[in-house]
């Protein structure tokens, strides 16, 4: 498969709104010791993509500066010591950084085959919500059939994604989220009720039904002691990202008196290890439910590569139900 020496991507040229995202030309990538290099057919648009465009979310030193966490496409390349992947696999990837871009490089174990039935462009959008959410409900939250399970911003890639495997998971499973419409969304997906959270207070219904097991939450702020107040006994908080910030005064002896659990993870900078473990899960759980139609992905909208600004003032709008994606291929 000829592969060519430079490619189109989108660049930061500095910190700054959507706007600073810029085409240009770059060398494609060159697998190392047990990468591969896919020719990207879809690239997701996330969260942390924006925290990098605007400086606050450094990429890790190994990483490319591009941003883009997710993609779907054509195995091109492949390194030395690579054994599972050969050259023209249909593959989708959790990826270090580059995606929006022709090509991509990742280490092989991050990278999972298209599930049957499922497009390359909606396989672009499962890698970081999905390798996020199963790490965070079930492998350091250990969600389990029957409790009571509430995500913060039901509406987003994450929350459409951890409403549909708590489901699946035979959770009783709750939201929040900012309009009428949103809230119709999740509980659409399976969210026994959804909380319009300008007009209703999550911790006055949770207080009715006993509070939550566990709670999903990427807000922060005020949500934090919120969230404390809105767990039932023995019940666990993971925190995944802090969109209102990262610090707030939060009375711990609620948390001693009452069991609780606060933990947390961010995805991009564990170590290749890690991510390769959760991919295994991902493969061996979360496929199998998407192979029986227990799991789909949610699209809010699609771009072309070079209209990445106007994605990311989509994203950033807060009005997008789901996941948001490039279309890399033929660009």
């Amino acid at each position: 498969m000829t592969v060519s020496d430079s490619m189109l991507a989108m660049a930061i040229y500095q910190p700054g709104g959507p706007d600073v995202l810029q085409p240009v030309s770059v060398p494609v990538p060159v697998p190392g010791h047990g990468q591969i290099v896919i020719r990207l057919a879809y690239a997701g648009v996330n969260r942390p993509d924006a925290l990098q465009r605007a400086g606050s979310y450094a990429p890790p030193p190994s990483a490319s500066p591009l941003p883009g966490l997710e993609g779907s496409g054509t195995v091109v390349e492949v390194g030395p010591g690579v054994t599972r992947w050969k050259i023209g696999d249909k593959v989708c990837a959790l990826l270090p950084g580059g995606g929006y871009a022709e090509y991509a490089a990742c280490h092989e174990a991050h990278a999972l085959p298209i599930p049957p039935g499922i497009s390359l462009r909606d396989a672009a959008g499962l890698p970081e919500t999905c390798f996020t959410v199963w790490s965070n409900i079930v492998m350091r939250g250990g969600l389990r059939a029957g409790e009571r399970f509430l995500v913060h911003g039901g509406a987003s890639g994450i929350g459409t994604t951890a409403i549909q495997i708590a489901r699946a998971l035979g959770a009783r499973v709750f939201a929040t989220a900012g309009t009428e419409k949103k809230c119709k969304a999740c509980e659409d997906l399976g969210a026994e009720r959804c909380f319009n959270y300008r007009d209703e207070d999550f911790l006055a219904e949770a207080k009715k039904i006993g509070g939550f097991d566990l709670i999903l939450d990427m807000v922060g702020g005020s949500y934090l002691p919120k969230n404390i107040k809105a767990l039932a006994d023995d019940g666990r908080l993971v925190q995944i990202a802090f969109l209102q910030g990262a610090k707030v005064e939060l009375n711990f002896a609620e948390v001693m008196m009452r069991r609780l659990t606060i933990t947390g993870s961010t995805l991009r900078p564990q170590s290749d290890q890690a991510k390769a473990r959760i991919a295994t899960q991902v493969e061996a759980h979360i496929w199998p439910l998407i192979a029986r139609g227990a799991f789909k992905v949610v699209v809010d909208s699609e771009y072309p590569l070079n209209e990445a600004p106007a994605a990311h003032w989509r994203l950033e709008s807060s009005g997008h139900v789901g996941k948001i994606l490039l279309k890399v291929e033929g660009v």
